[in-house]
């Protein structure tokens, strides 16, 4: 992290490093690593300290600070999107090293494809194969032999240039720079080779973009994910940077999944993906071969009153085709920001509607977790990081306002304050503000620094015996504390509190003063036994 993005400790007078009380430094062994699993499946996801998310919290205050910071304590993806392959295998290497030291599994984003997203509102990506092979070449050695868990391309095999489907249609992206009898071959190229390239390394778990369920339909992502290395990879990702329920993505991802057996198991002719129930007609046995197209404005279950959003006819025709073969590829899904599921947009009020583009009124969905409790489901992770905008969208506009806001919105990937506060707010299950805040004050003091932490515990229930820890974002040294006792591992510091004072009530504070040497910034984020802390 550039130390531009750092944010200095607040100017603080009132105390003298003459008048503060060292403390020795006791040299420890550093923790040994949890025994966590190398496959994404079951492994605790790990919370950058260093996230964009976190980043952007540096230069925000009051409600909009306390937003990013409590988006900033979940874990999320970590994306990779430019540079040399060696700027790439240093970022890598620098997340994975420390998602390691804490035997947890980081969420790499790979998106360096060339032309990704069609030079849409995230343009960009490596000139050509062989540059971008190179990059992923610089990836996978960032990861090296650790435990890593990467979300390959979003938008990758769904969005292809100069693609034929197969039922003869051509792919509306068509860039006149790229050749159209090579165009498609070559995504596959960059496909496949980066999952090659990336399974070279035994630790580490691949996911190729499998859409959406409100996308292509279900033997159409099928045979791309197929013809993309799905096979070699571990599954597939699905929802990325959208806003489908959790249970249509469930189904739909199930869907493929069987398709993917019955393609390469069953039937291994071209014709078999048409005979893939998909979720724009829903017949089959169980529904007397009664079908509809399903919506995506409500949950779908096998036994949905409502005819649009029932799964029991594609499910009973997977039975029929399948027989005794199962499913086996599994897949995640970005629940970043579904928990209200899609923005039903009002009809006949913008030329373009762009549901996917910012939709306001929207919610954090189920928080990531290993333990989905369906088998097929690897985990539920933050692909998208909440809080981070799609683009300017201005819905068939001129703009420059989004007409669903009523205000500009900030470039793709950027912060968007007035949409984490809406993510927040309308989270789906609920999400608690932080419980604790961390007040400081501090001064740069000659080669180190001196800083003033006022802990207040903002919960319900008494903390006893507290423990405070950060990060720091360099080589920074803890040489005292006031306050506490303390020990370093690296850049990361933990203060438990003295016997005395070991328990803090709610609504309570405690005073900590902390003397180091190296550079005087502020960590991102604190947490207090374990749970993080907002901090100003």
């Amino acid at each position: 992290m550039t130390s531009e993005a750092r944010h200095p400790w607040r100017p603080w007078a009132a105390v003298a490093a003459a008048g503060l009380v060292a403390a020795t430094l006791t040299a420890v062994a550093a923790p040994a690593a949890a025994d966590e699993p190398d496959d994404l499946a079951g492994a605790t996801l790990y919370v950058d300290p260093f996230s964009t998310t976190l980043e952007a919290a540096q230069q925000l205050g009051g409600q909009a600070r306390a937003d990013a910071q409590l988006l900033g304590s979940i874990p999320s993806g970590s994306w990779i999107t430019e540079g040399t392959p060696a700027e790439a295998k240093a970022a890598v290497d620098a997340v994975v090293d420390r998602a390691t030291a804490r035997g947890q599994m980081p969420v790499i984003v790979a998106y360096n494809l060339p032309f990704r997203d069609c030079a849409q509102y995230s343009a960009g990506g490596a000139a050509d194969t062989a540059s971008y092979l190179a990059w992923i070449d610089g990836v996978a050695a960032g990861i090296g032999g650790r435990p890593a868990t990467v979300i390959l391309e979003p938008d990758g095999v769904g969005i292809i240039p100069h693609y034929t489907t197969l039922d003869g249609g051509q792919e509306w992206c068509q860039p006149a720079e790229l050749d159209p009898s090579t165009a498609a071959s070559d995504r596959y190229l960059q496909l496949n080779g980066a999952v090659d390239r990336l399974k070279g390394g035994a630790a580490t778990s691949v996911y190729l973009d499998g859409t959406g369920a409100s996308w292509l339909n279900v033997g159409e992502i099928s045979d791309r994910l197929i013809k993309a290395g799905v096979a070699r990879a571990d599954g597939f990702f699905l929802n990325a940077s959208n806003y489908q329920f959790t249970a249509n993505s469930t189904a739909f991802g199930t869907w493929v999944s069987s398709c993917i057996a019955y393609a390469t198991e069953v039937n291994t002719a071209p014709a078999a993906f048409g005979e893939c129930g998909n979720q724009y007609w829903n017949g089959g046995p169980d529904n007397r071969w009664q079908g509809t197209a399903m919506t995506q404005y409500a949950e779908w279950s096998a036994d949905a009153a409502d005819p649009a959003a029932n799964t029991s006819g594609v499910d009973s025709r997977y039975r029929l085709i399948l027989g005794d073969v199962a499913p086996t590829t599994h897949f995640v899904i970005d629940t970043s920001r579904n928990g209200l599921g899609p923005w039903q947009y009002p009809a006949d009020t913008y030329p373009t509607h762009e549901d996917w583009c910012n939709p306001p009124a929207r919610g954090l969905g189920v928080q990531p977790s290993t333990a989905t409790g369906v088998p097929l489901v690897d985990a539920y992770l933050w692909i998208k990081v909440p809080g981070e905008s799609d683009g300017k969208c201005y819905r068939g506009t001129a703009g420059p306002l989004d007409p669903a806001r009523g205000i500009e919105d900030p470039a793709a990937g950027q912060w968007f304050t007035q949409q984490a506060r809406e993510l927040v707010a309308l989270a789906t299950p609920a999400i608690a503000p932080l419980g604790c805040d961390v007040a400081v004050t501090g001064t740069k003091v000659g080669r180190g620094f001196a800083a003033v932490l006022v802990l207040e515990n903002r919960g319900t229930t008494a903390i006893d015996p507290w423990r405070l820890a950060w990060t720091f974002d360099g080589a920074q040294r803890v040489t005292g504390v006031l306050g506490g006792s303390f020990v370093q591992h690296g850049a990361d510091v933990t203060v438990d509190a003295p016997k005395r004072l070991a328990k803090l009530a709610p609504g309570k504070k405690t005073l900590l003063v902390v003397t180091g040497v190296g550079a005087a910034t502020e960590p991102w984020q604190f947490s207090l036994n374990g749970r993080a802390c907002t901090s100003r």
